[in-house]
């Protein structure tokens, strides 16, 4: 068996969808076709003359279409083989490029009038545009796609580019997007963006927001050529929106119901300090020397980075300390007005005013020397007046003794008339003297002046008959028990005093 070629070779090709050979071979009629095709592949083998642009991957709803965008080019060296004035077949295969034999796998050629997929062309293939759509996609469309083309005299499948197609019963999410920072007061603008596997029949985008927009819808093609639909909202943000949610909503027209999905997010946005709050512990009139605590709140994003204190007293405002709180043992100066400022990178917020009142005590300032003052001449008053006390009873008691030892004296013409009873002895019973080595114990008595009457003695009258002045008074004394106390103790006097009219 021998296989003479001619000069001139052309080059790999198949003129069949499932069957390979090499053109313008002279074989001999006896030569098995198995041996052709096997010859056929392995002379192929590592070549790619055929080269697609397609996307790597398709989302697609059931029963609504998909389109997948497609494009060739031919090598170099094989241009000339390519006319495009030449009606030239587009071919999808399913699963493996390497279709020989199974027919199934060749799911539409845009020649046949009927195919196992409907679909159509929609690319110029004279201008290598091999875009396609195909119709009421169902979920046994899931799996990889290889294209070919056939044209006289050339025919080719690129086996090394395929795409992938998932068909699902739900559509993909939209995709939000944020073009730059959204910082409060600045207009800003939020994407989103939807898959169009159906161009024809394009997802209708909406929007929640905390605020008041306006969209601008459009249909865009990505890098890969697939479709997208795109709505941009433009809003100017306030710092109330900060982590407020917005949605964008998807719905697609498939039939004659819907499909819908959505997307959440929560707003980012940059603000400076706002609802800045000083307050303070106790809040009402405190002592000196008691704990106070100033402590300020404030809300920003990013958060506040520095916290400062001032101080307003007599019209100046002055900065007292920095930190989120301020703690001080109150002092006579403290007294006054506070505020906190909170500062981070957008810049300041203010806070309310704060008043810290120092109550006034009775042991604090003017009035505490002035207590003690009191406390000092009330003392100094009570010890006079006690001093002047025991000496008025001390010579009391000095005359009230002289008065005793001139009663007891022989020569009793000059000792006032009265009489002194120590205990009171029955008639014709003598005294009981007292112990020797016992201190004599000294008796108490009351003594009653008259008031205004006199009784004359015959001494006085012996007296006044001499000339002689004197005041007399009658003294009774009463005895007591001796479980009085001694004369001397400043309590232990008890006597009404009656003062006696001179004579």
């Amino acid at each position: 068996m021998a296989v003479q070629l001619p000069p001139n070779r052309g080059p790999c090709q198949s003129s069949r969808v499932n069957t390979y050979h090499w053109t313008e071979l002279i074989i001999y009629q006896n030569l098995p076709d198995v041996v052709l095709y096997v010859a056929g592949v392995l002379a192929c083998f590592g070549r790619r003359d055929l080269i697609t642009t397609m996307p790597d991957r398709l989302d697609v709803l059931t029963g609504s279409c998909m389109q997948i965008p497609c494009s060739f080019d031919i090598v170099h060296q094989n241009k000339y083989t390519f006319n495009s004035t030449i009606l030239t077949s587009g071919v999808w295969i399913k699963g493996n490029p390497y279709f020989g034999g199974r027919l199934d796998s060749v799911i539409f050629n845009s020649t046949e009038m009927v195919n196992r997929y409907q679909g159509e062309i929609t690319g110029n293939m004279s201008q290598k545009n091999c875009t396609t759509v195909f119709f009421n996609v169902t979920t046994n469309y899931t799996d990889k796609y290889y294209f070919r083309i056939e044209s006289q005299p050339f025919r080719a499948t690129d086996t090394e580019k395929f795409v992938s197609i998932v068909v699902s019963d739900l559509p993909s999410s939209p995709i939000i997007t944020v073009s730059g920072e959204v910082k409060e007061g600045t207009p800003v603008s939020l994407n989103c963006s939807a898959v169009a596997p159906c161009p024809e029949h394009p997802p209708e985008l909406t929007w929640t927001l905390p605020t008041h927009f306006t969209t601008e819808n459009q249909l865009q093609e990505n890098p890969d050529q697939t479709k997208s639909f795109l709505s941009t909202v433009t809003f100017t943000p306030s710092y109330l929106h900060h982590q407020k949610n917005i949605t964008c909503t998807a719905v697609y027209p498939v039939g004659t119901s819907n499909k819908r999905a959505e997307h959440n997010m929560k707003l980012n946005i940059s603000f400076s300090p706002k609802d800045t709050t000083a307050s303070i512990s106790p809040a009402d009139p405190v002592l000196v020397g008691s704990c106070v605590n100033l402590t300020c709140s404030s809300t920003a994003n990013p958060p506040v980075t520095n916290f400062t204190w001032f101080k307003i007293s007599e019209g100046k405002t002055t900065q007292v300390a920095s930190g989120l709180s301020y703690t001080l043992n109150v002092t006579v100066g403290d007294g006054g007005l506070y505020y906190s400022e909170a500062r981070n990178s957008h810049g300041c917020g203010k806070s309310n005013e704060v008043q810290l009142a120092i109550k006034e005590s009775k042991t604090s300032g003017v009035g505490f020397w002035f207590l003690v003052s009191g406390v000092a001449a009330g003392t100094l008053g009570t010890i006079l007046l006690i001093s002047l006390i025991s000496l008025f009873v001390w010579r009391r008691n000095s005359r009230l003794h002289d008065g005793l030892e001139r009663t007891d004296s022989p020569q009793g013409q000059n000792s006032p008339v009265g009489t002194l009873c120590t205990n009171q002895a029955t008639a014709g019973e003598e005294p009981e003297e007292p112990a020797e080595d016992q201190p004599e114990e000294i008796q108490y008595g009351d003594i009653d002046f008259s008031k205004l009457q006199t009784k004359e003695t015959p001494a006085a009258a012996q007296d006044r008959i001499q000339g002689q002045e004197s005041e007399y008074a009658e003294v009774n004394v009463t005895g007591r028990g001796a479980q009085e106390p001694p004369l001397n103790n400043l309590d232990g006097l008890y006597a009404q005093v009656n003062k006696i009219s001179a004579c």
